[in-house]
């Protein structure tokens, strides 16, 4: 919405005012709750206000009916605001945009009751007023989008050597490693919005047989052409068989697989897909540059990438990667979106020993952004989700009764 005022009263010394306005949502008691206030527009009459956006609910509690309630004041450095006058509306009102009907008389009424020939403390007029449907990221999960859900796993050799207990990689036969448990943690999760739950798996950082040469990006069930493992087990299984035939190498590079899934994203951009990589991983990274790049690039795309730390390294890399406080840049381009969440898993770690609560905690946090990172990034495209198809109903059972 956004208003303008005329000739409204003079309130200050130098024949001017500082105009506001305040709006009021009424409640189902009678009561008055402030809802939203403009900015204050220096020295003049005639404001014109900056337009503003307000959910439904706010205003009116989504009552098209309901009384809103509009004061007009003169800011006053001290605090102690004149009231010019107020007026009333309603949603429904306002929905009819700029007209006739959208300039309202502000009244005084103590100033009305004392002067016979009192006429209005100035006018407000509506400019413009539009409404948007806010989509949430259920409403795209049932019209049919597809969160494909890829998990990149560090093999480089400051994880230490699997076959001894001190390794992040080593594999106890009573328990998950810190590696399995993030990965069971997010993607059991993740994958009841993935129908088919085929999920690629990759590795990187690796020295691979036969010829031992180092990869960035290797599928962990050992077949390029489809690294898709069945399912979280699926994964975890390959995740083991790997450890068995790689050597642990380095450096840790994290471009490559960002780009590895940013090729597939950038591949469907029209909504019906969304991409979350998780990246589990000892430490520093060695790509920084690269990774960045990769990063403000991938933003622009169908995705999130959530990193989890394991271990007792410092992670400080991956804290500037989580663009929260600072979205990242690379070369001078800001990345569009915010599209990292970094968690360190040690943060997680009950020292009880009950993991169930503690993965549940790692979950909640890990994926609490997704949901926002989807919605803008359909947000900025303009795509609205798909109407969702009618309730399944099972054959044969279908609700009108012969007449007997």
């Amino acid at each position: 919405m956004q208003f303008c005022a005329n000739k409204l009263d003079k309130k200050d010394f130098f024949g001017k005012s500082d105009p506001f306005m305040v709006f009021y949502r009424s409640n189902e008691d009678g009561t008055f709750t402030i809802c939203h206030k403009t900015e204050v527009v220096k020295n003049t009459l005639n404001p014109v206000w900056q337009p503003f956006t307000i959910p439904v609910r706010a205003l009116c509690n989504g009552d098209y009916d309901r009384t809103i309630k509009v004061e007009v004041y003169d800011w006053d450095r001290d605090g102690s605001h004149d009231f010019i006058g107020d007026f009333t509306t309603s949603y429904r009102e306002l929905a009819r945009g700029q007209s006739q009907f959208n300039v309202y008389e502000v009244i005084n009424t103590k100033k009305k009751m004392k002067k016979k020939k009192y006429v209005n403390s100035g006018t407000v007029t509506l400019l413009s007023f539009s409404v948007e449907s806010e989509f949430t990221f259920l409403d795209y999960i049932k019209g049919g989008t597809q969160i494909n859900f890829t998990v990149a796993i560090d093999f480089t050799a400051s994880n230490g050597n699997p076959s001894q207990s001190t390794s992040l990689h080593y594999m106890n036969p009573y328990q998950l490693n810190a590696y399995a448990m993030a990965l069971k943690a997010v993607g059991e999760i993740i994958q009841d919005y993935d129908s088919d739950k085929m999920f690629p798996a990759l590795g990187f950082g690796a020295k691979l047989p036969p010829d031992g040469r180092v990869s960035h990006e290797f599928p962990l069930n050992g077949n390029m052409e489809n690294p898709y493992c069945n399912g979280i087990e699926g994964i975890l299984e390959a995740y083991h068989q790997s450890l068995k035939t790689v050597q642990l190498y380095g450096p840790t590079n994290f471009a490559p697989i960002v780009n590895h899934v940013a090729r597939y994203a950038a591949a469907v951009q029209d909504g019906s897909q969304y991409f979350v990589l998780l990246i589990i991983t000892d430490g520093v990274i060695s790509d920084m540059a690269q990774t960045k790049e990769a990063i403000v690039n991938a933003a622009k795309l169908p995705m999130s990438i959530i990193i989890v730390g394991v271990g007792q390294a410092e992670f400080d890399a991956m804290v500037e990667l989580d663009g929260d406080d600072i979205r990242v840049s690379s070369r001078g381009k800001l990345a569009e979106r915010d599209i990292v969440q970094f968690v360190p898993f040690r943060d997680y770690m009950d020292r009880t020993g009950n993991h169930v609560l503690s993965m549940a905690r790692l979950a909640k946090d890990v994926l609490a952004e997704i949901p926002d990172q989807f919605i803008s990034y359909m947000k900025s495209r303009g795509i609205k989700p798909n109407p969702a198809p009618p309730p399944y109903t099972p054959p044969g059972h279908t609700h009108h009764h012969t007449q007997i």
